[in-house]
């Protein structure tokens, strides 16, 4: 588990500029890896050290004005005006950076009601010279920084949960709210940061996705390369896909021809200032490729370790879509260069879409392709719920894209009324293909009123509006749709930006309405979400997990509804299970089959955890 203190100190590259008085640059030290330390003097001042091989020296933090714009990139500046210097942050893991940030802030704003020494005393002062790290976080820095920013008649209106302080003797730690991770997900991150190639599964719903883009957030973004076997899938985790990544097409030649593909500049240059490459969605990695990529890596990288020493971090659920392939070892764990990079392999347990053990239960099963009896019956059960609610229609999940398309072509003809076109901006513009793969908003959205749709984007959690949401078309206003949600609100939508990273770093956007028609929705396109409000016919299922996908898009067995629901539909690899067997009882670990609901934390933990999770990290003046 990550140490408090390590929040104190972060590692990153840092530019100092010291400024003559009129605000030239006199001066300039740039360190390509530093160390950033806040700490202590003697009295109980604030300082920043900066330990490097070019420079080792420390300045005060009085007066220093922090700007963080882009603290999501790793890129911050602190502005040191009584001191004339500028400190510019970069390449730093994006959470390690947000949370120097908090804890600096914090620090800052709690030194403020401390007693303070005056000149005179220090001078005078006896004591050891010396410098040490700040303390972790504490109920009483919380109650430190409320004070300061209520005599400062701060606007911040702290929630109710977050004015009840513990007021108890003990120290308590409250940093440890910003991770929000559970114990087996910090064993990953835990992993990930020792250095091992990492895989980690779970049934669906399970968080992988979340944790995947924290582990992508606590690496160096200029060695940390974050792709997807599909473009939908990249564009979530802000990466690109495997395949523009690796510059060999999609690996259909000879190893010499992939190998001569992938010594073209972007290419090589990628696969050479790569250290970390991550890998989401890897189930759908054919085996074949997967050896390719392996070979490809140390030949470009001329080092003979498994992918030329770079770390692999992998994650999917081979339970869920296989590759599209014929070949019989289609699966990436079939190939010797799997084997190769002896892989820690971590089963994450914990259901977070889904929290009644009932249903949970029958998921797992129809994962495993072994239904009960009783399982079976409750699922046919479902054929008879009305589960549509305040005029918004189930999604109907299909098993081919064309019969969705068709489904809701001929649901829109049948609406009256006038009809509304909105088209993407796309930035390039001759990248529409592109984002076209890599986005899950279309280059051209026709609505009605009456139209059924489905909220593309989070805008707000408190509200329930979430990616998945389901609605229905009321009205436009001033030529933007108004949305009647299932969970009772009512939005105007709003243009929003996709962004996704191409294979040569640079970042495309679209932008368009967050808004899909979706009476139908195909299977493979609903993999990552959470349908409210869901139908499922599964007669035409073709792939070994289809119809696990499609069941566990729900929340629960009162928001789905089964059609003609029978046990022959669902199946699983049984080479799959052969592997998820294994790799378990190596580990003595058979029991992490069986997923879990989440277990609520104790009433009073939350309230200190969540403390300091809505706290500003500075303002920007």
């Amino acid at each position: 588990m990550t140490s408090v203190q390590d929040y104190s100190s972060i590692s990153c590259c840092c530019n100092l500029e010291w400024l003559t008085s009129s605000g030239v640059v006199k001066r300039t030290v740039r360190t390509k890896t530093g160390q950033l330390t806040v700490v202590r003097n003697e009295f109980r001042d604030l300082f920043i050290a900066l330990a490097s091989r070019e420079t080792n020296q420390k300045f005060s933090l009085k007066g220093v004005i922090i700007h963080k714009k882009f603290a999501s990139e790793g890129k911050a500046t602190l502005k040191f005006p009584d001191l004339l210097l500028n400190l510019f942050i970069s390449n730093a893991p994006p959470a390690q950076l947000i949370m120097f940030l908090k804890a600096l802030f914090v620090k800052m704003t709690s030194s403020k009601a401390s007693p303070k020494v005056s000149t005179r005393d220090k001078l005078l002062s006896v004591k050891q010279q010396g410098v040490q790290e700040i303390s972790p976080l504490s109920s009483k820095d919380a109650q430190r920084v409320k004070a300061v920013m209520k005599s400062e008649g701060s606007n911040k209106r702290p929630r109710e949960e977050e004015n009840e302080v513990s007021s108890g003797p003990e120290k308590k730690v409250c940093i440890k709210s910003l991770a929000n991770l559970t114990e087996e997900q910090k064993e990953v991150l835990e992993a990930v940061k020792n250095g091992a190639n990492v895989f980690f599964t779970g049934s669906a719903g399970t968080g992988k996705s979340f944790l995947l883009q924290h582990l992508i957030n606590c690496l160096r973004p200029d060695v940390t390369c974050a792709t997807a076997s599909t473009g939908s899938a990249a564009c979530l985790i802000g990466g690109t896909t495997l395949h523009s990544f690796a510059g060999i097409g999609d690996g259909e030649g000879t190893i010499e021809r992939c190998i001569q593909l992938a010594r073209r500049p972007v290419s090589i240059q990628n696969w050479r200032r790569c250290k970390h490459l991550i890998i989401d969605e890897i189930s759908m990695v054919e085996s074949s490729y997967f050896q390719k990529l392996e070979r490809v890596a140390r030949e470009l990288r001329s080092f003979d370790k498994p992918f030329g020493g770079i770390q692999l971090i992998v994650c999917g659920d081979f339970l869920q879509l296989p590759p599209v392939s014929k070949s019989k070892d289609k699966f990436c764990f079939m190939s010797d260069a799997w084997q190769s990079c002896r892989f820690r392999t971590f089963y994450l347990q914990q259901v977070h879409r889904q929290n009644d053990p009932t249903f949970i239960s029958i998921l797992n099963s129809v994962r495993l392709g072994n239904l009960k009896e009783d399982m079976v019956e409750a699922l046919k059960n479902t054929e008879t719920q009305i589960i549509e609610k305040k005029g918004v229609l189930a999604t109907r999940l299909c098993c081919h894209t064309k019969e969705a398309k068709m489904i809701n072509d001929s649901n829109l003809e049948k609406l009256t009324g006038e009809s509304k076109t909105y088209s993407a901006v796309d930035e390039p513009p001759n990248a529409s293909k592109t984002l076209d793969d890599c986005t899950p908003v279309e280059s051209s959205l026709t609505l009605k009123v009456g139209a059924q749709v489905m909220l593309l984007k989070n805008v707000s959690v408190s509200q329930g509006l979430v990616n998945g949401a389901r609605g229905v078309i009321i009205k436009f206003e001033k030529g933007a749709p108004v949305v009647e949600f299932l969970c009772g609100a009512t939005y105007t939508v709003k243009w929003e930006k996709w962004t996704t990273r191409t294979a040569n770093g640079g970042m495309i956007h679209r932008k368009q309405l967050p808004l899909r028609l979706a009476w139908a929705f195909s299977i493979h396109k609903s993999q990552g979400l959470t349908l409210d409000c869901v139908e499922m016919a599964l007669e035409k299922t073709f792939e070994a997990g289809q119809a696990y996908v499609a069941l566990s898009r729900a929340k629960s067995l009162e928001t789905m509804r089964v059609i003609g629901f029978n046990a022959k539909q669902v199946w699983a690899d049984p080479d799959v299970i052969q592997f998820y067997r294994g790799i378990l009882s190596e580990v003595g670990r058979n029991d992490h089959m069986k997923p879990r609901a989440v277990t609520k934390s104790k009433p009073g933990t939350k309230k200190l955890l969540n403390k300091f999770k809505n706290i500003p990290l500075v303002s920007i003046s």
